[in-house]
């Protein structure tokens, strides 16, 4: 299949959008901690709850944001996101020059942050759904996977260099700005955004809270998906904070090391999201995504077995480039095949849930973990999510669409 080159002015706006916020976030990526413990001189303890608190009552506040979204027009629920990141980022700094920045401002943002976060999610890919052409799905999905990819791998390096230089509200006010940005972005598409499909229903029942999880749950493909995903998610989030006290404290590693062991391969993710496409029309999206899927679980484990010196951090980079590479092919089919597998009136719902279930998940696993690694040393846990992880692969969709008549879904065995 011919890939197309261009996918249109209105598709280059919200591509630029999502470049500019995305970039401003892992440029200012653990910029609320560093303010806790910098400017506020917080406890450990109260570092960990600012992070835990963040993902997931933001989480929660956003549970009956899903279906609001889902009944109204996205483009001003995106442009609204932005401009609640933006001010309350903003705040921030506002607050520090007044001399009346707390801790309970720290967390009251991060809460508002994330759950907006998860609505703009929401919203986006309903968006995006309408936006371009079921063909040009896959091809959308790795343009800002690749971008995603290329900001994770630049954004923090440049975002410590600035907390080195000017102090970590710097970062903050530069993500602020890119929320800006993004807002005039979206703005800029200009046209009229039809009507949602729902746009009839003012008001929205109890039941309809619960209404993407319940699509989720009963659609036979997106089911193992939904538990594939949140799992490795939350086993591989779980072990980030182990792996900065294995390599920091009981390794010995320099800072800049630590950095460069997970800066390097994020270009993997790159490489990965360009290779989507050909790959797909080559062999199948349900084979890439099956293939794909199975091998990025296969390489957390060898995390357990990272020694001191230079052969330990190139053991690093080298699981990290399999591990995200992977990540980057299976990351834009899988969105693809979520999307293609729901229905325009229910995607903000759908998307809301997978959100909140892989924000809630990753915060409860962070926790376990954490815990664990106290009561059996941080190389054993981390070998325990290793583990787990392997078995994952057992929970992709293991038989694949081949035809929709009339809403339903037809399957047949892989390869029949």
């Amino acid at each position: 299949m011919r890939r197309r080159q261009s996918l249109g002015r209105d598709f280059r706006w919200l591509w630029a959008a999502y470049a500019t916020s995305t970039v401003g976030t892992w440029l200012a990526l653990d910029a609320l901690p560093l303010i806790a413990i910098l400017a506020l001189h917080s406890s450990t303890a109260e570092v960990a709850l600012l992070s835990a608190v963040g993902i997931a009552v933001g989480a929660l506040i956003a549970v009956p944001l899903g279906p609001w979204v889902e009944f109204r027009r996205k483009r001003p629920v995106m442009t609204s996101m932005d401009l609640l990141r933006c001010a309350a980022l903003l705040s921030l700094p506002a607050a520090y020059a007044l001399g009346g920045l707390s801790f309970v401002q720290l967390v009251v943002v991060a809460v508002v942050v994330r759950a907006a976060d998860i609505v703009f999610t929401a919203a986006s890919g309903a968006y995006l759904k309408a936006l371009v052409r079921p063909d040009d799905l896959l091809e959308a999905g790795g343009r800002f996977e690749s971008t995603r990819w290329t900001a994770t791998a630049l954004g923090p390096p440049l975002g410590g260099l600035a907390i080195g230089m000017f102090g970590p509200l710097t970062t903050v006010v530069t993500d602020a700005v890119s929320y800006l940005l993004s807002a005039l972005g979206i703005r800029a598409i200009g046209g009229h955004e039809p009507p949602p499909a729902a746009g009839r229903k003012r008001q929205f029942s109890a039941g309809e809270l619960v209404e993407g999880w319940r699509h989720i749950l009963r659609h036979p493909h997106l089911r193992p998906l939904f538990l594939n995903t949140v799992l490795v998610s939350g086993l591989i989030m779980a072990t980030v904070p182990l792996m900065a006290v294995l390599l920091l404290r009981d390794l010995g590693f320099a800072p800049w090391q630590y950095g460069l062991a997970f800066g390097v391969p994020c270009l993997g993710g790159l490489i990965g999201s360009r290779l989507a496409r050909p790959l797909v029309d080559r062999y199948g999206q349900h084979r890439v995504m099956l293939t794909s899927g199975t091998l990025r679980a296969c390489w957390s484990l060898g995390l357990a077995f990272v020694k001191p010196g230079p052969s330990g951090l190139l053991l690093v980079i080298a699981i990290e480039l399999g591990l995200i590479t992977c990540m980057g092919v299976f990351n834009p089919v899988f969105s693809t095949y979520r999307l293609e597998n729901t229905t325009s009136d229910r995607v903000a719902r759908t998307l809301s849930a997978w959100s909140i279930s892989s924000s809630v998940t990753v915060a409860a696993l962070t926790a376990c973990w954490g815990l664990l690694a106290g009561a059996v040393g941080t190389r054993t846990a981390i070998a325990l999510a290793g583990v787990l992880i392997l078995a994952t692969p057992l929970l992709l969709p293991r038989r694949e669409i081949t035809a929709r008549t009339g809403g339903e879904l037809e399957t047949a065995a892989p390869g029949g």
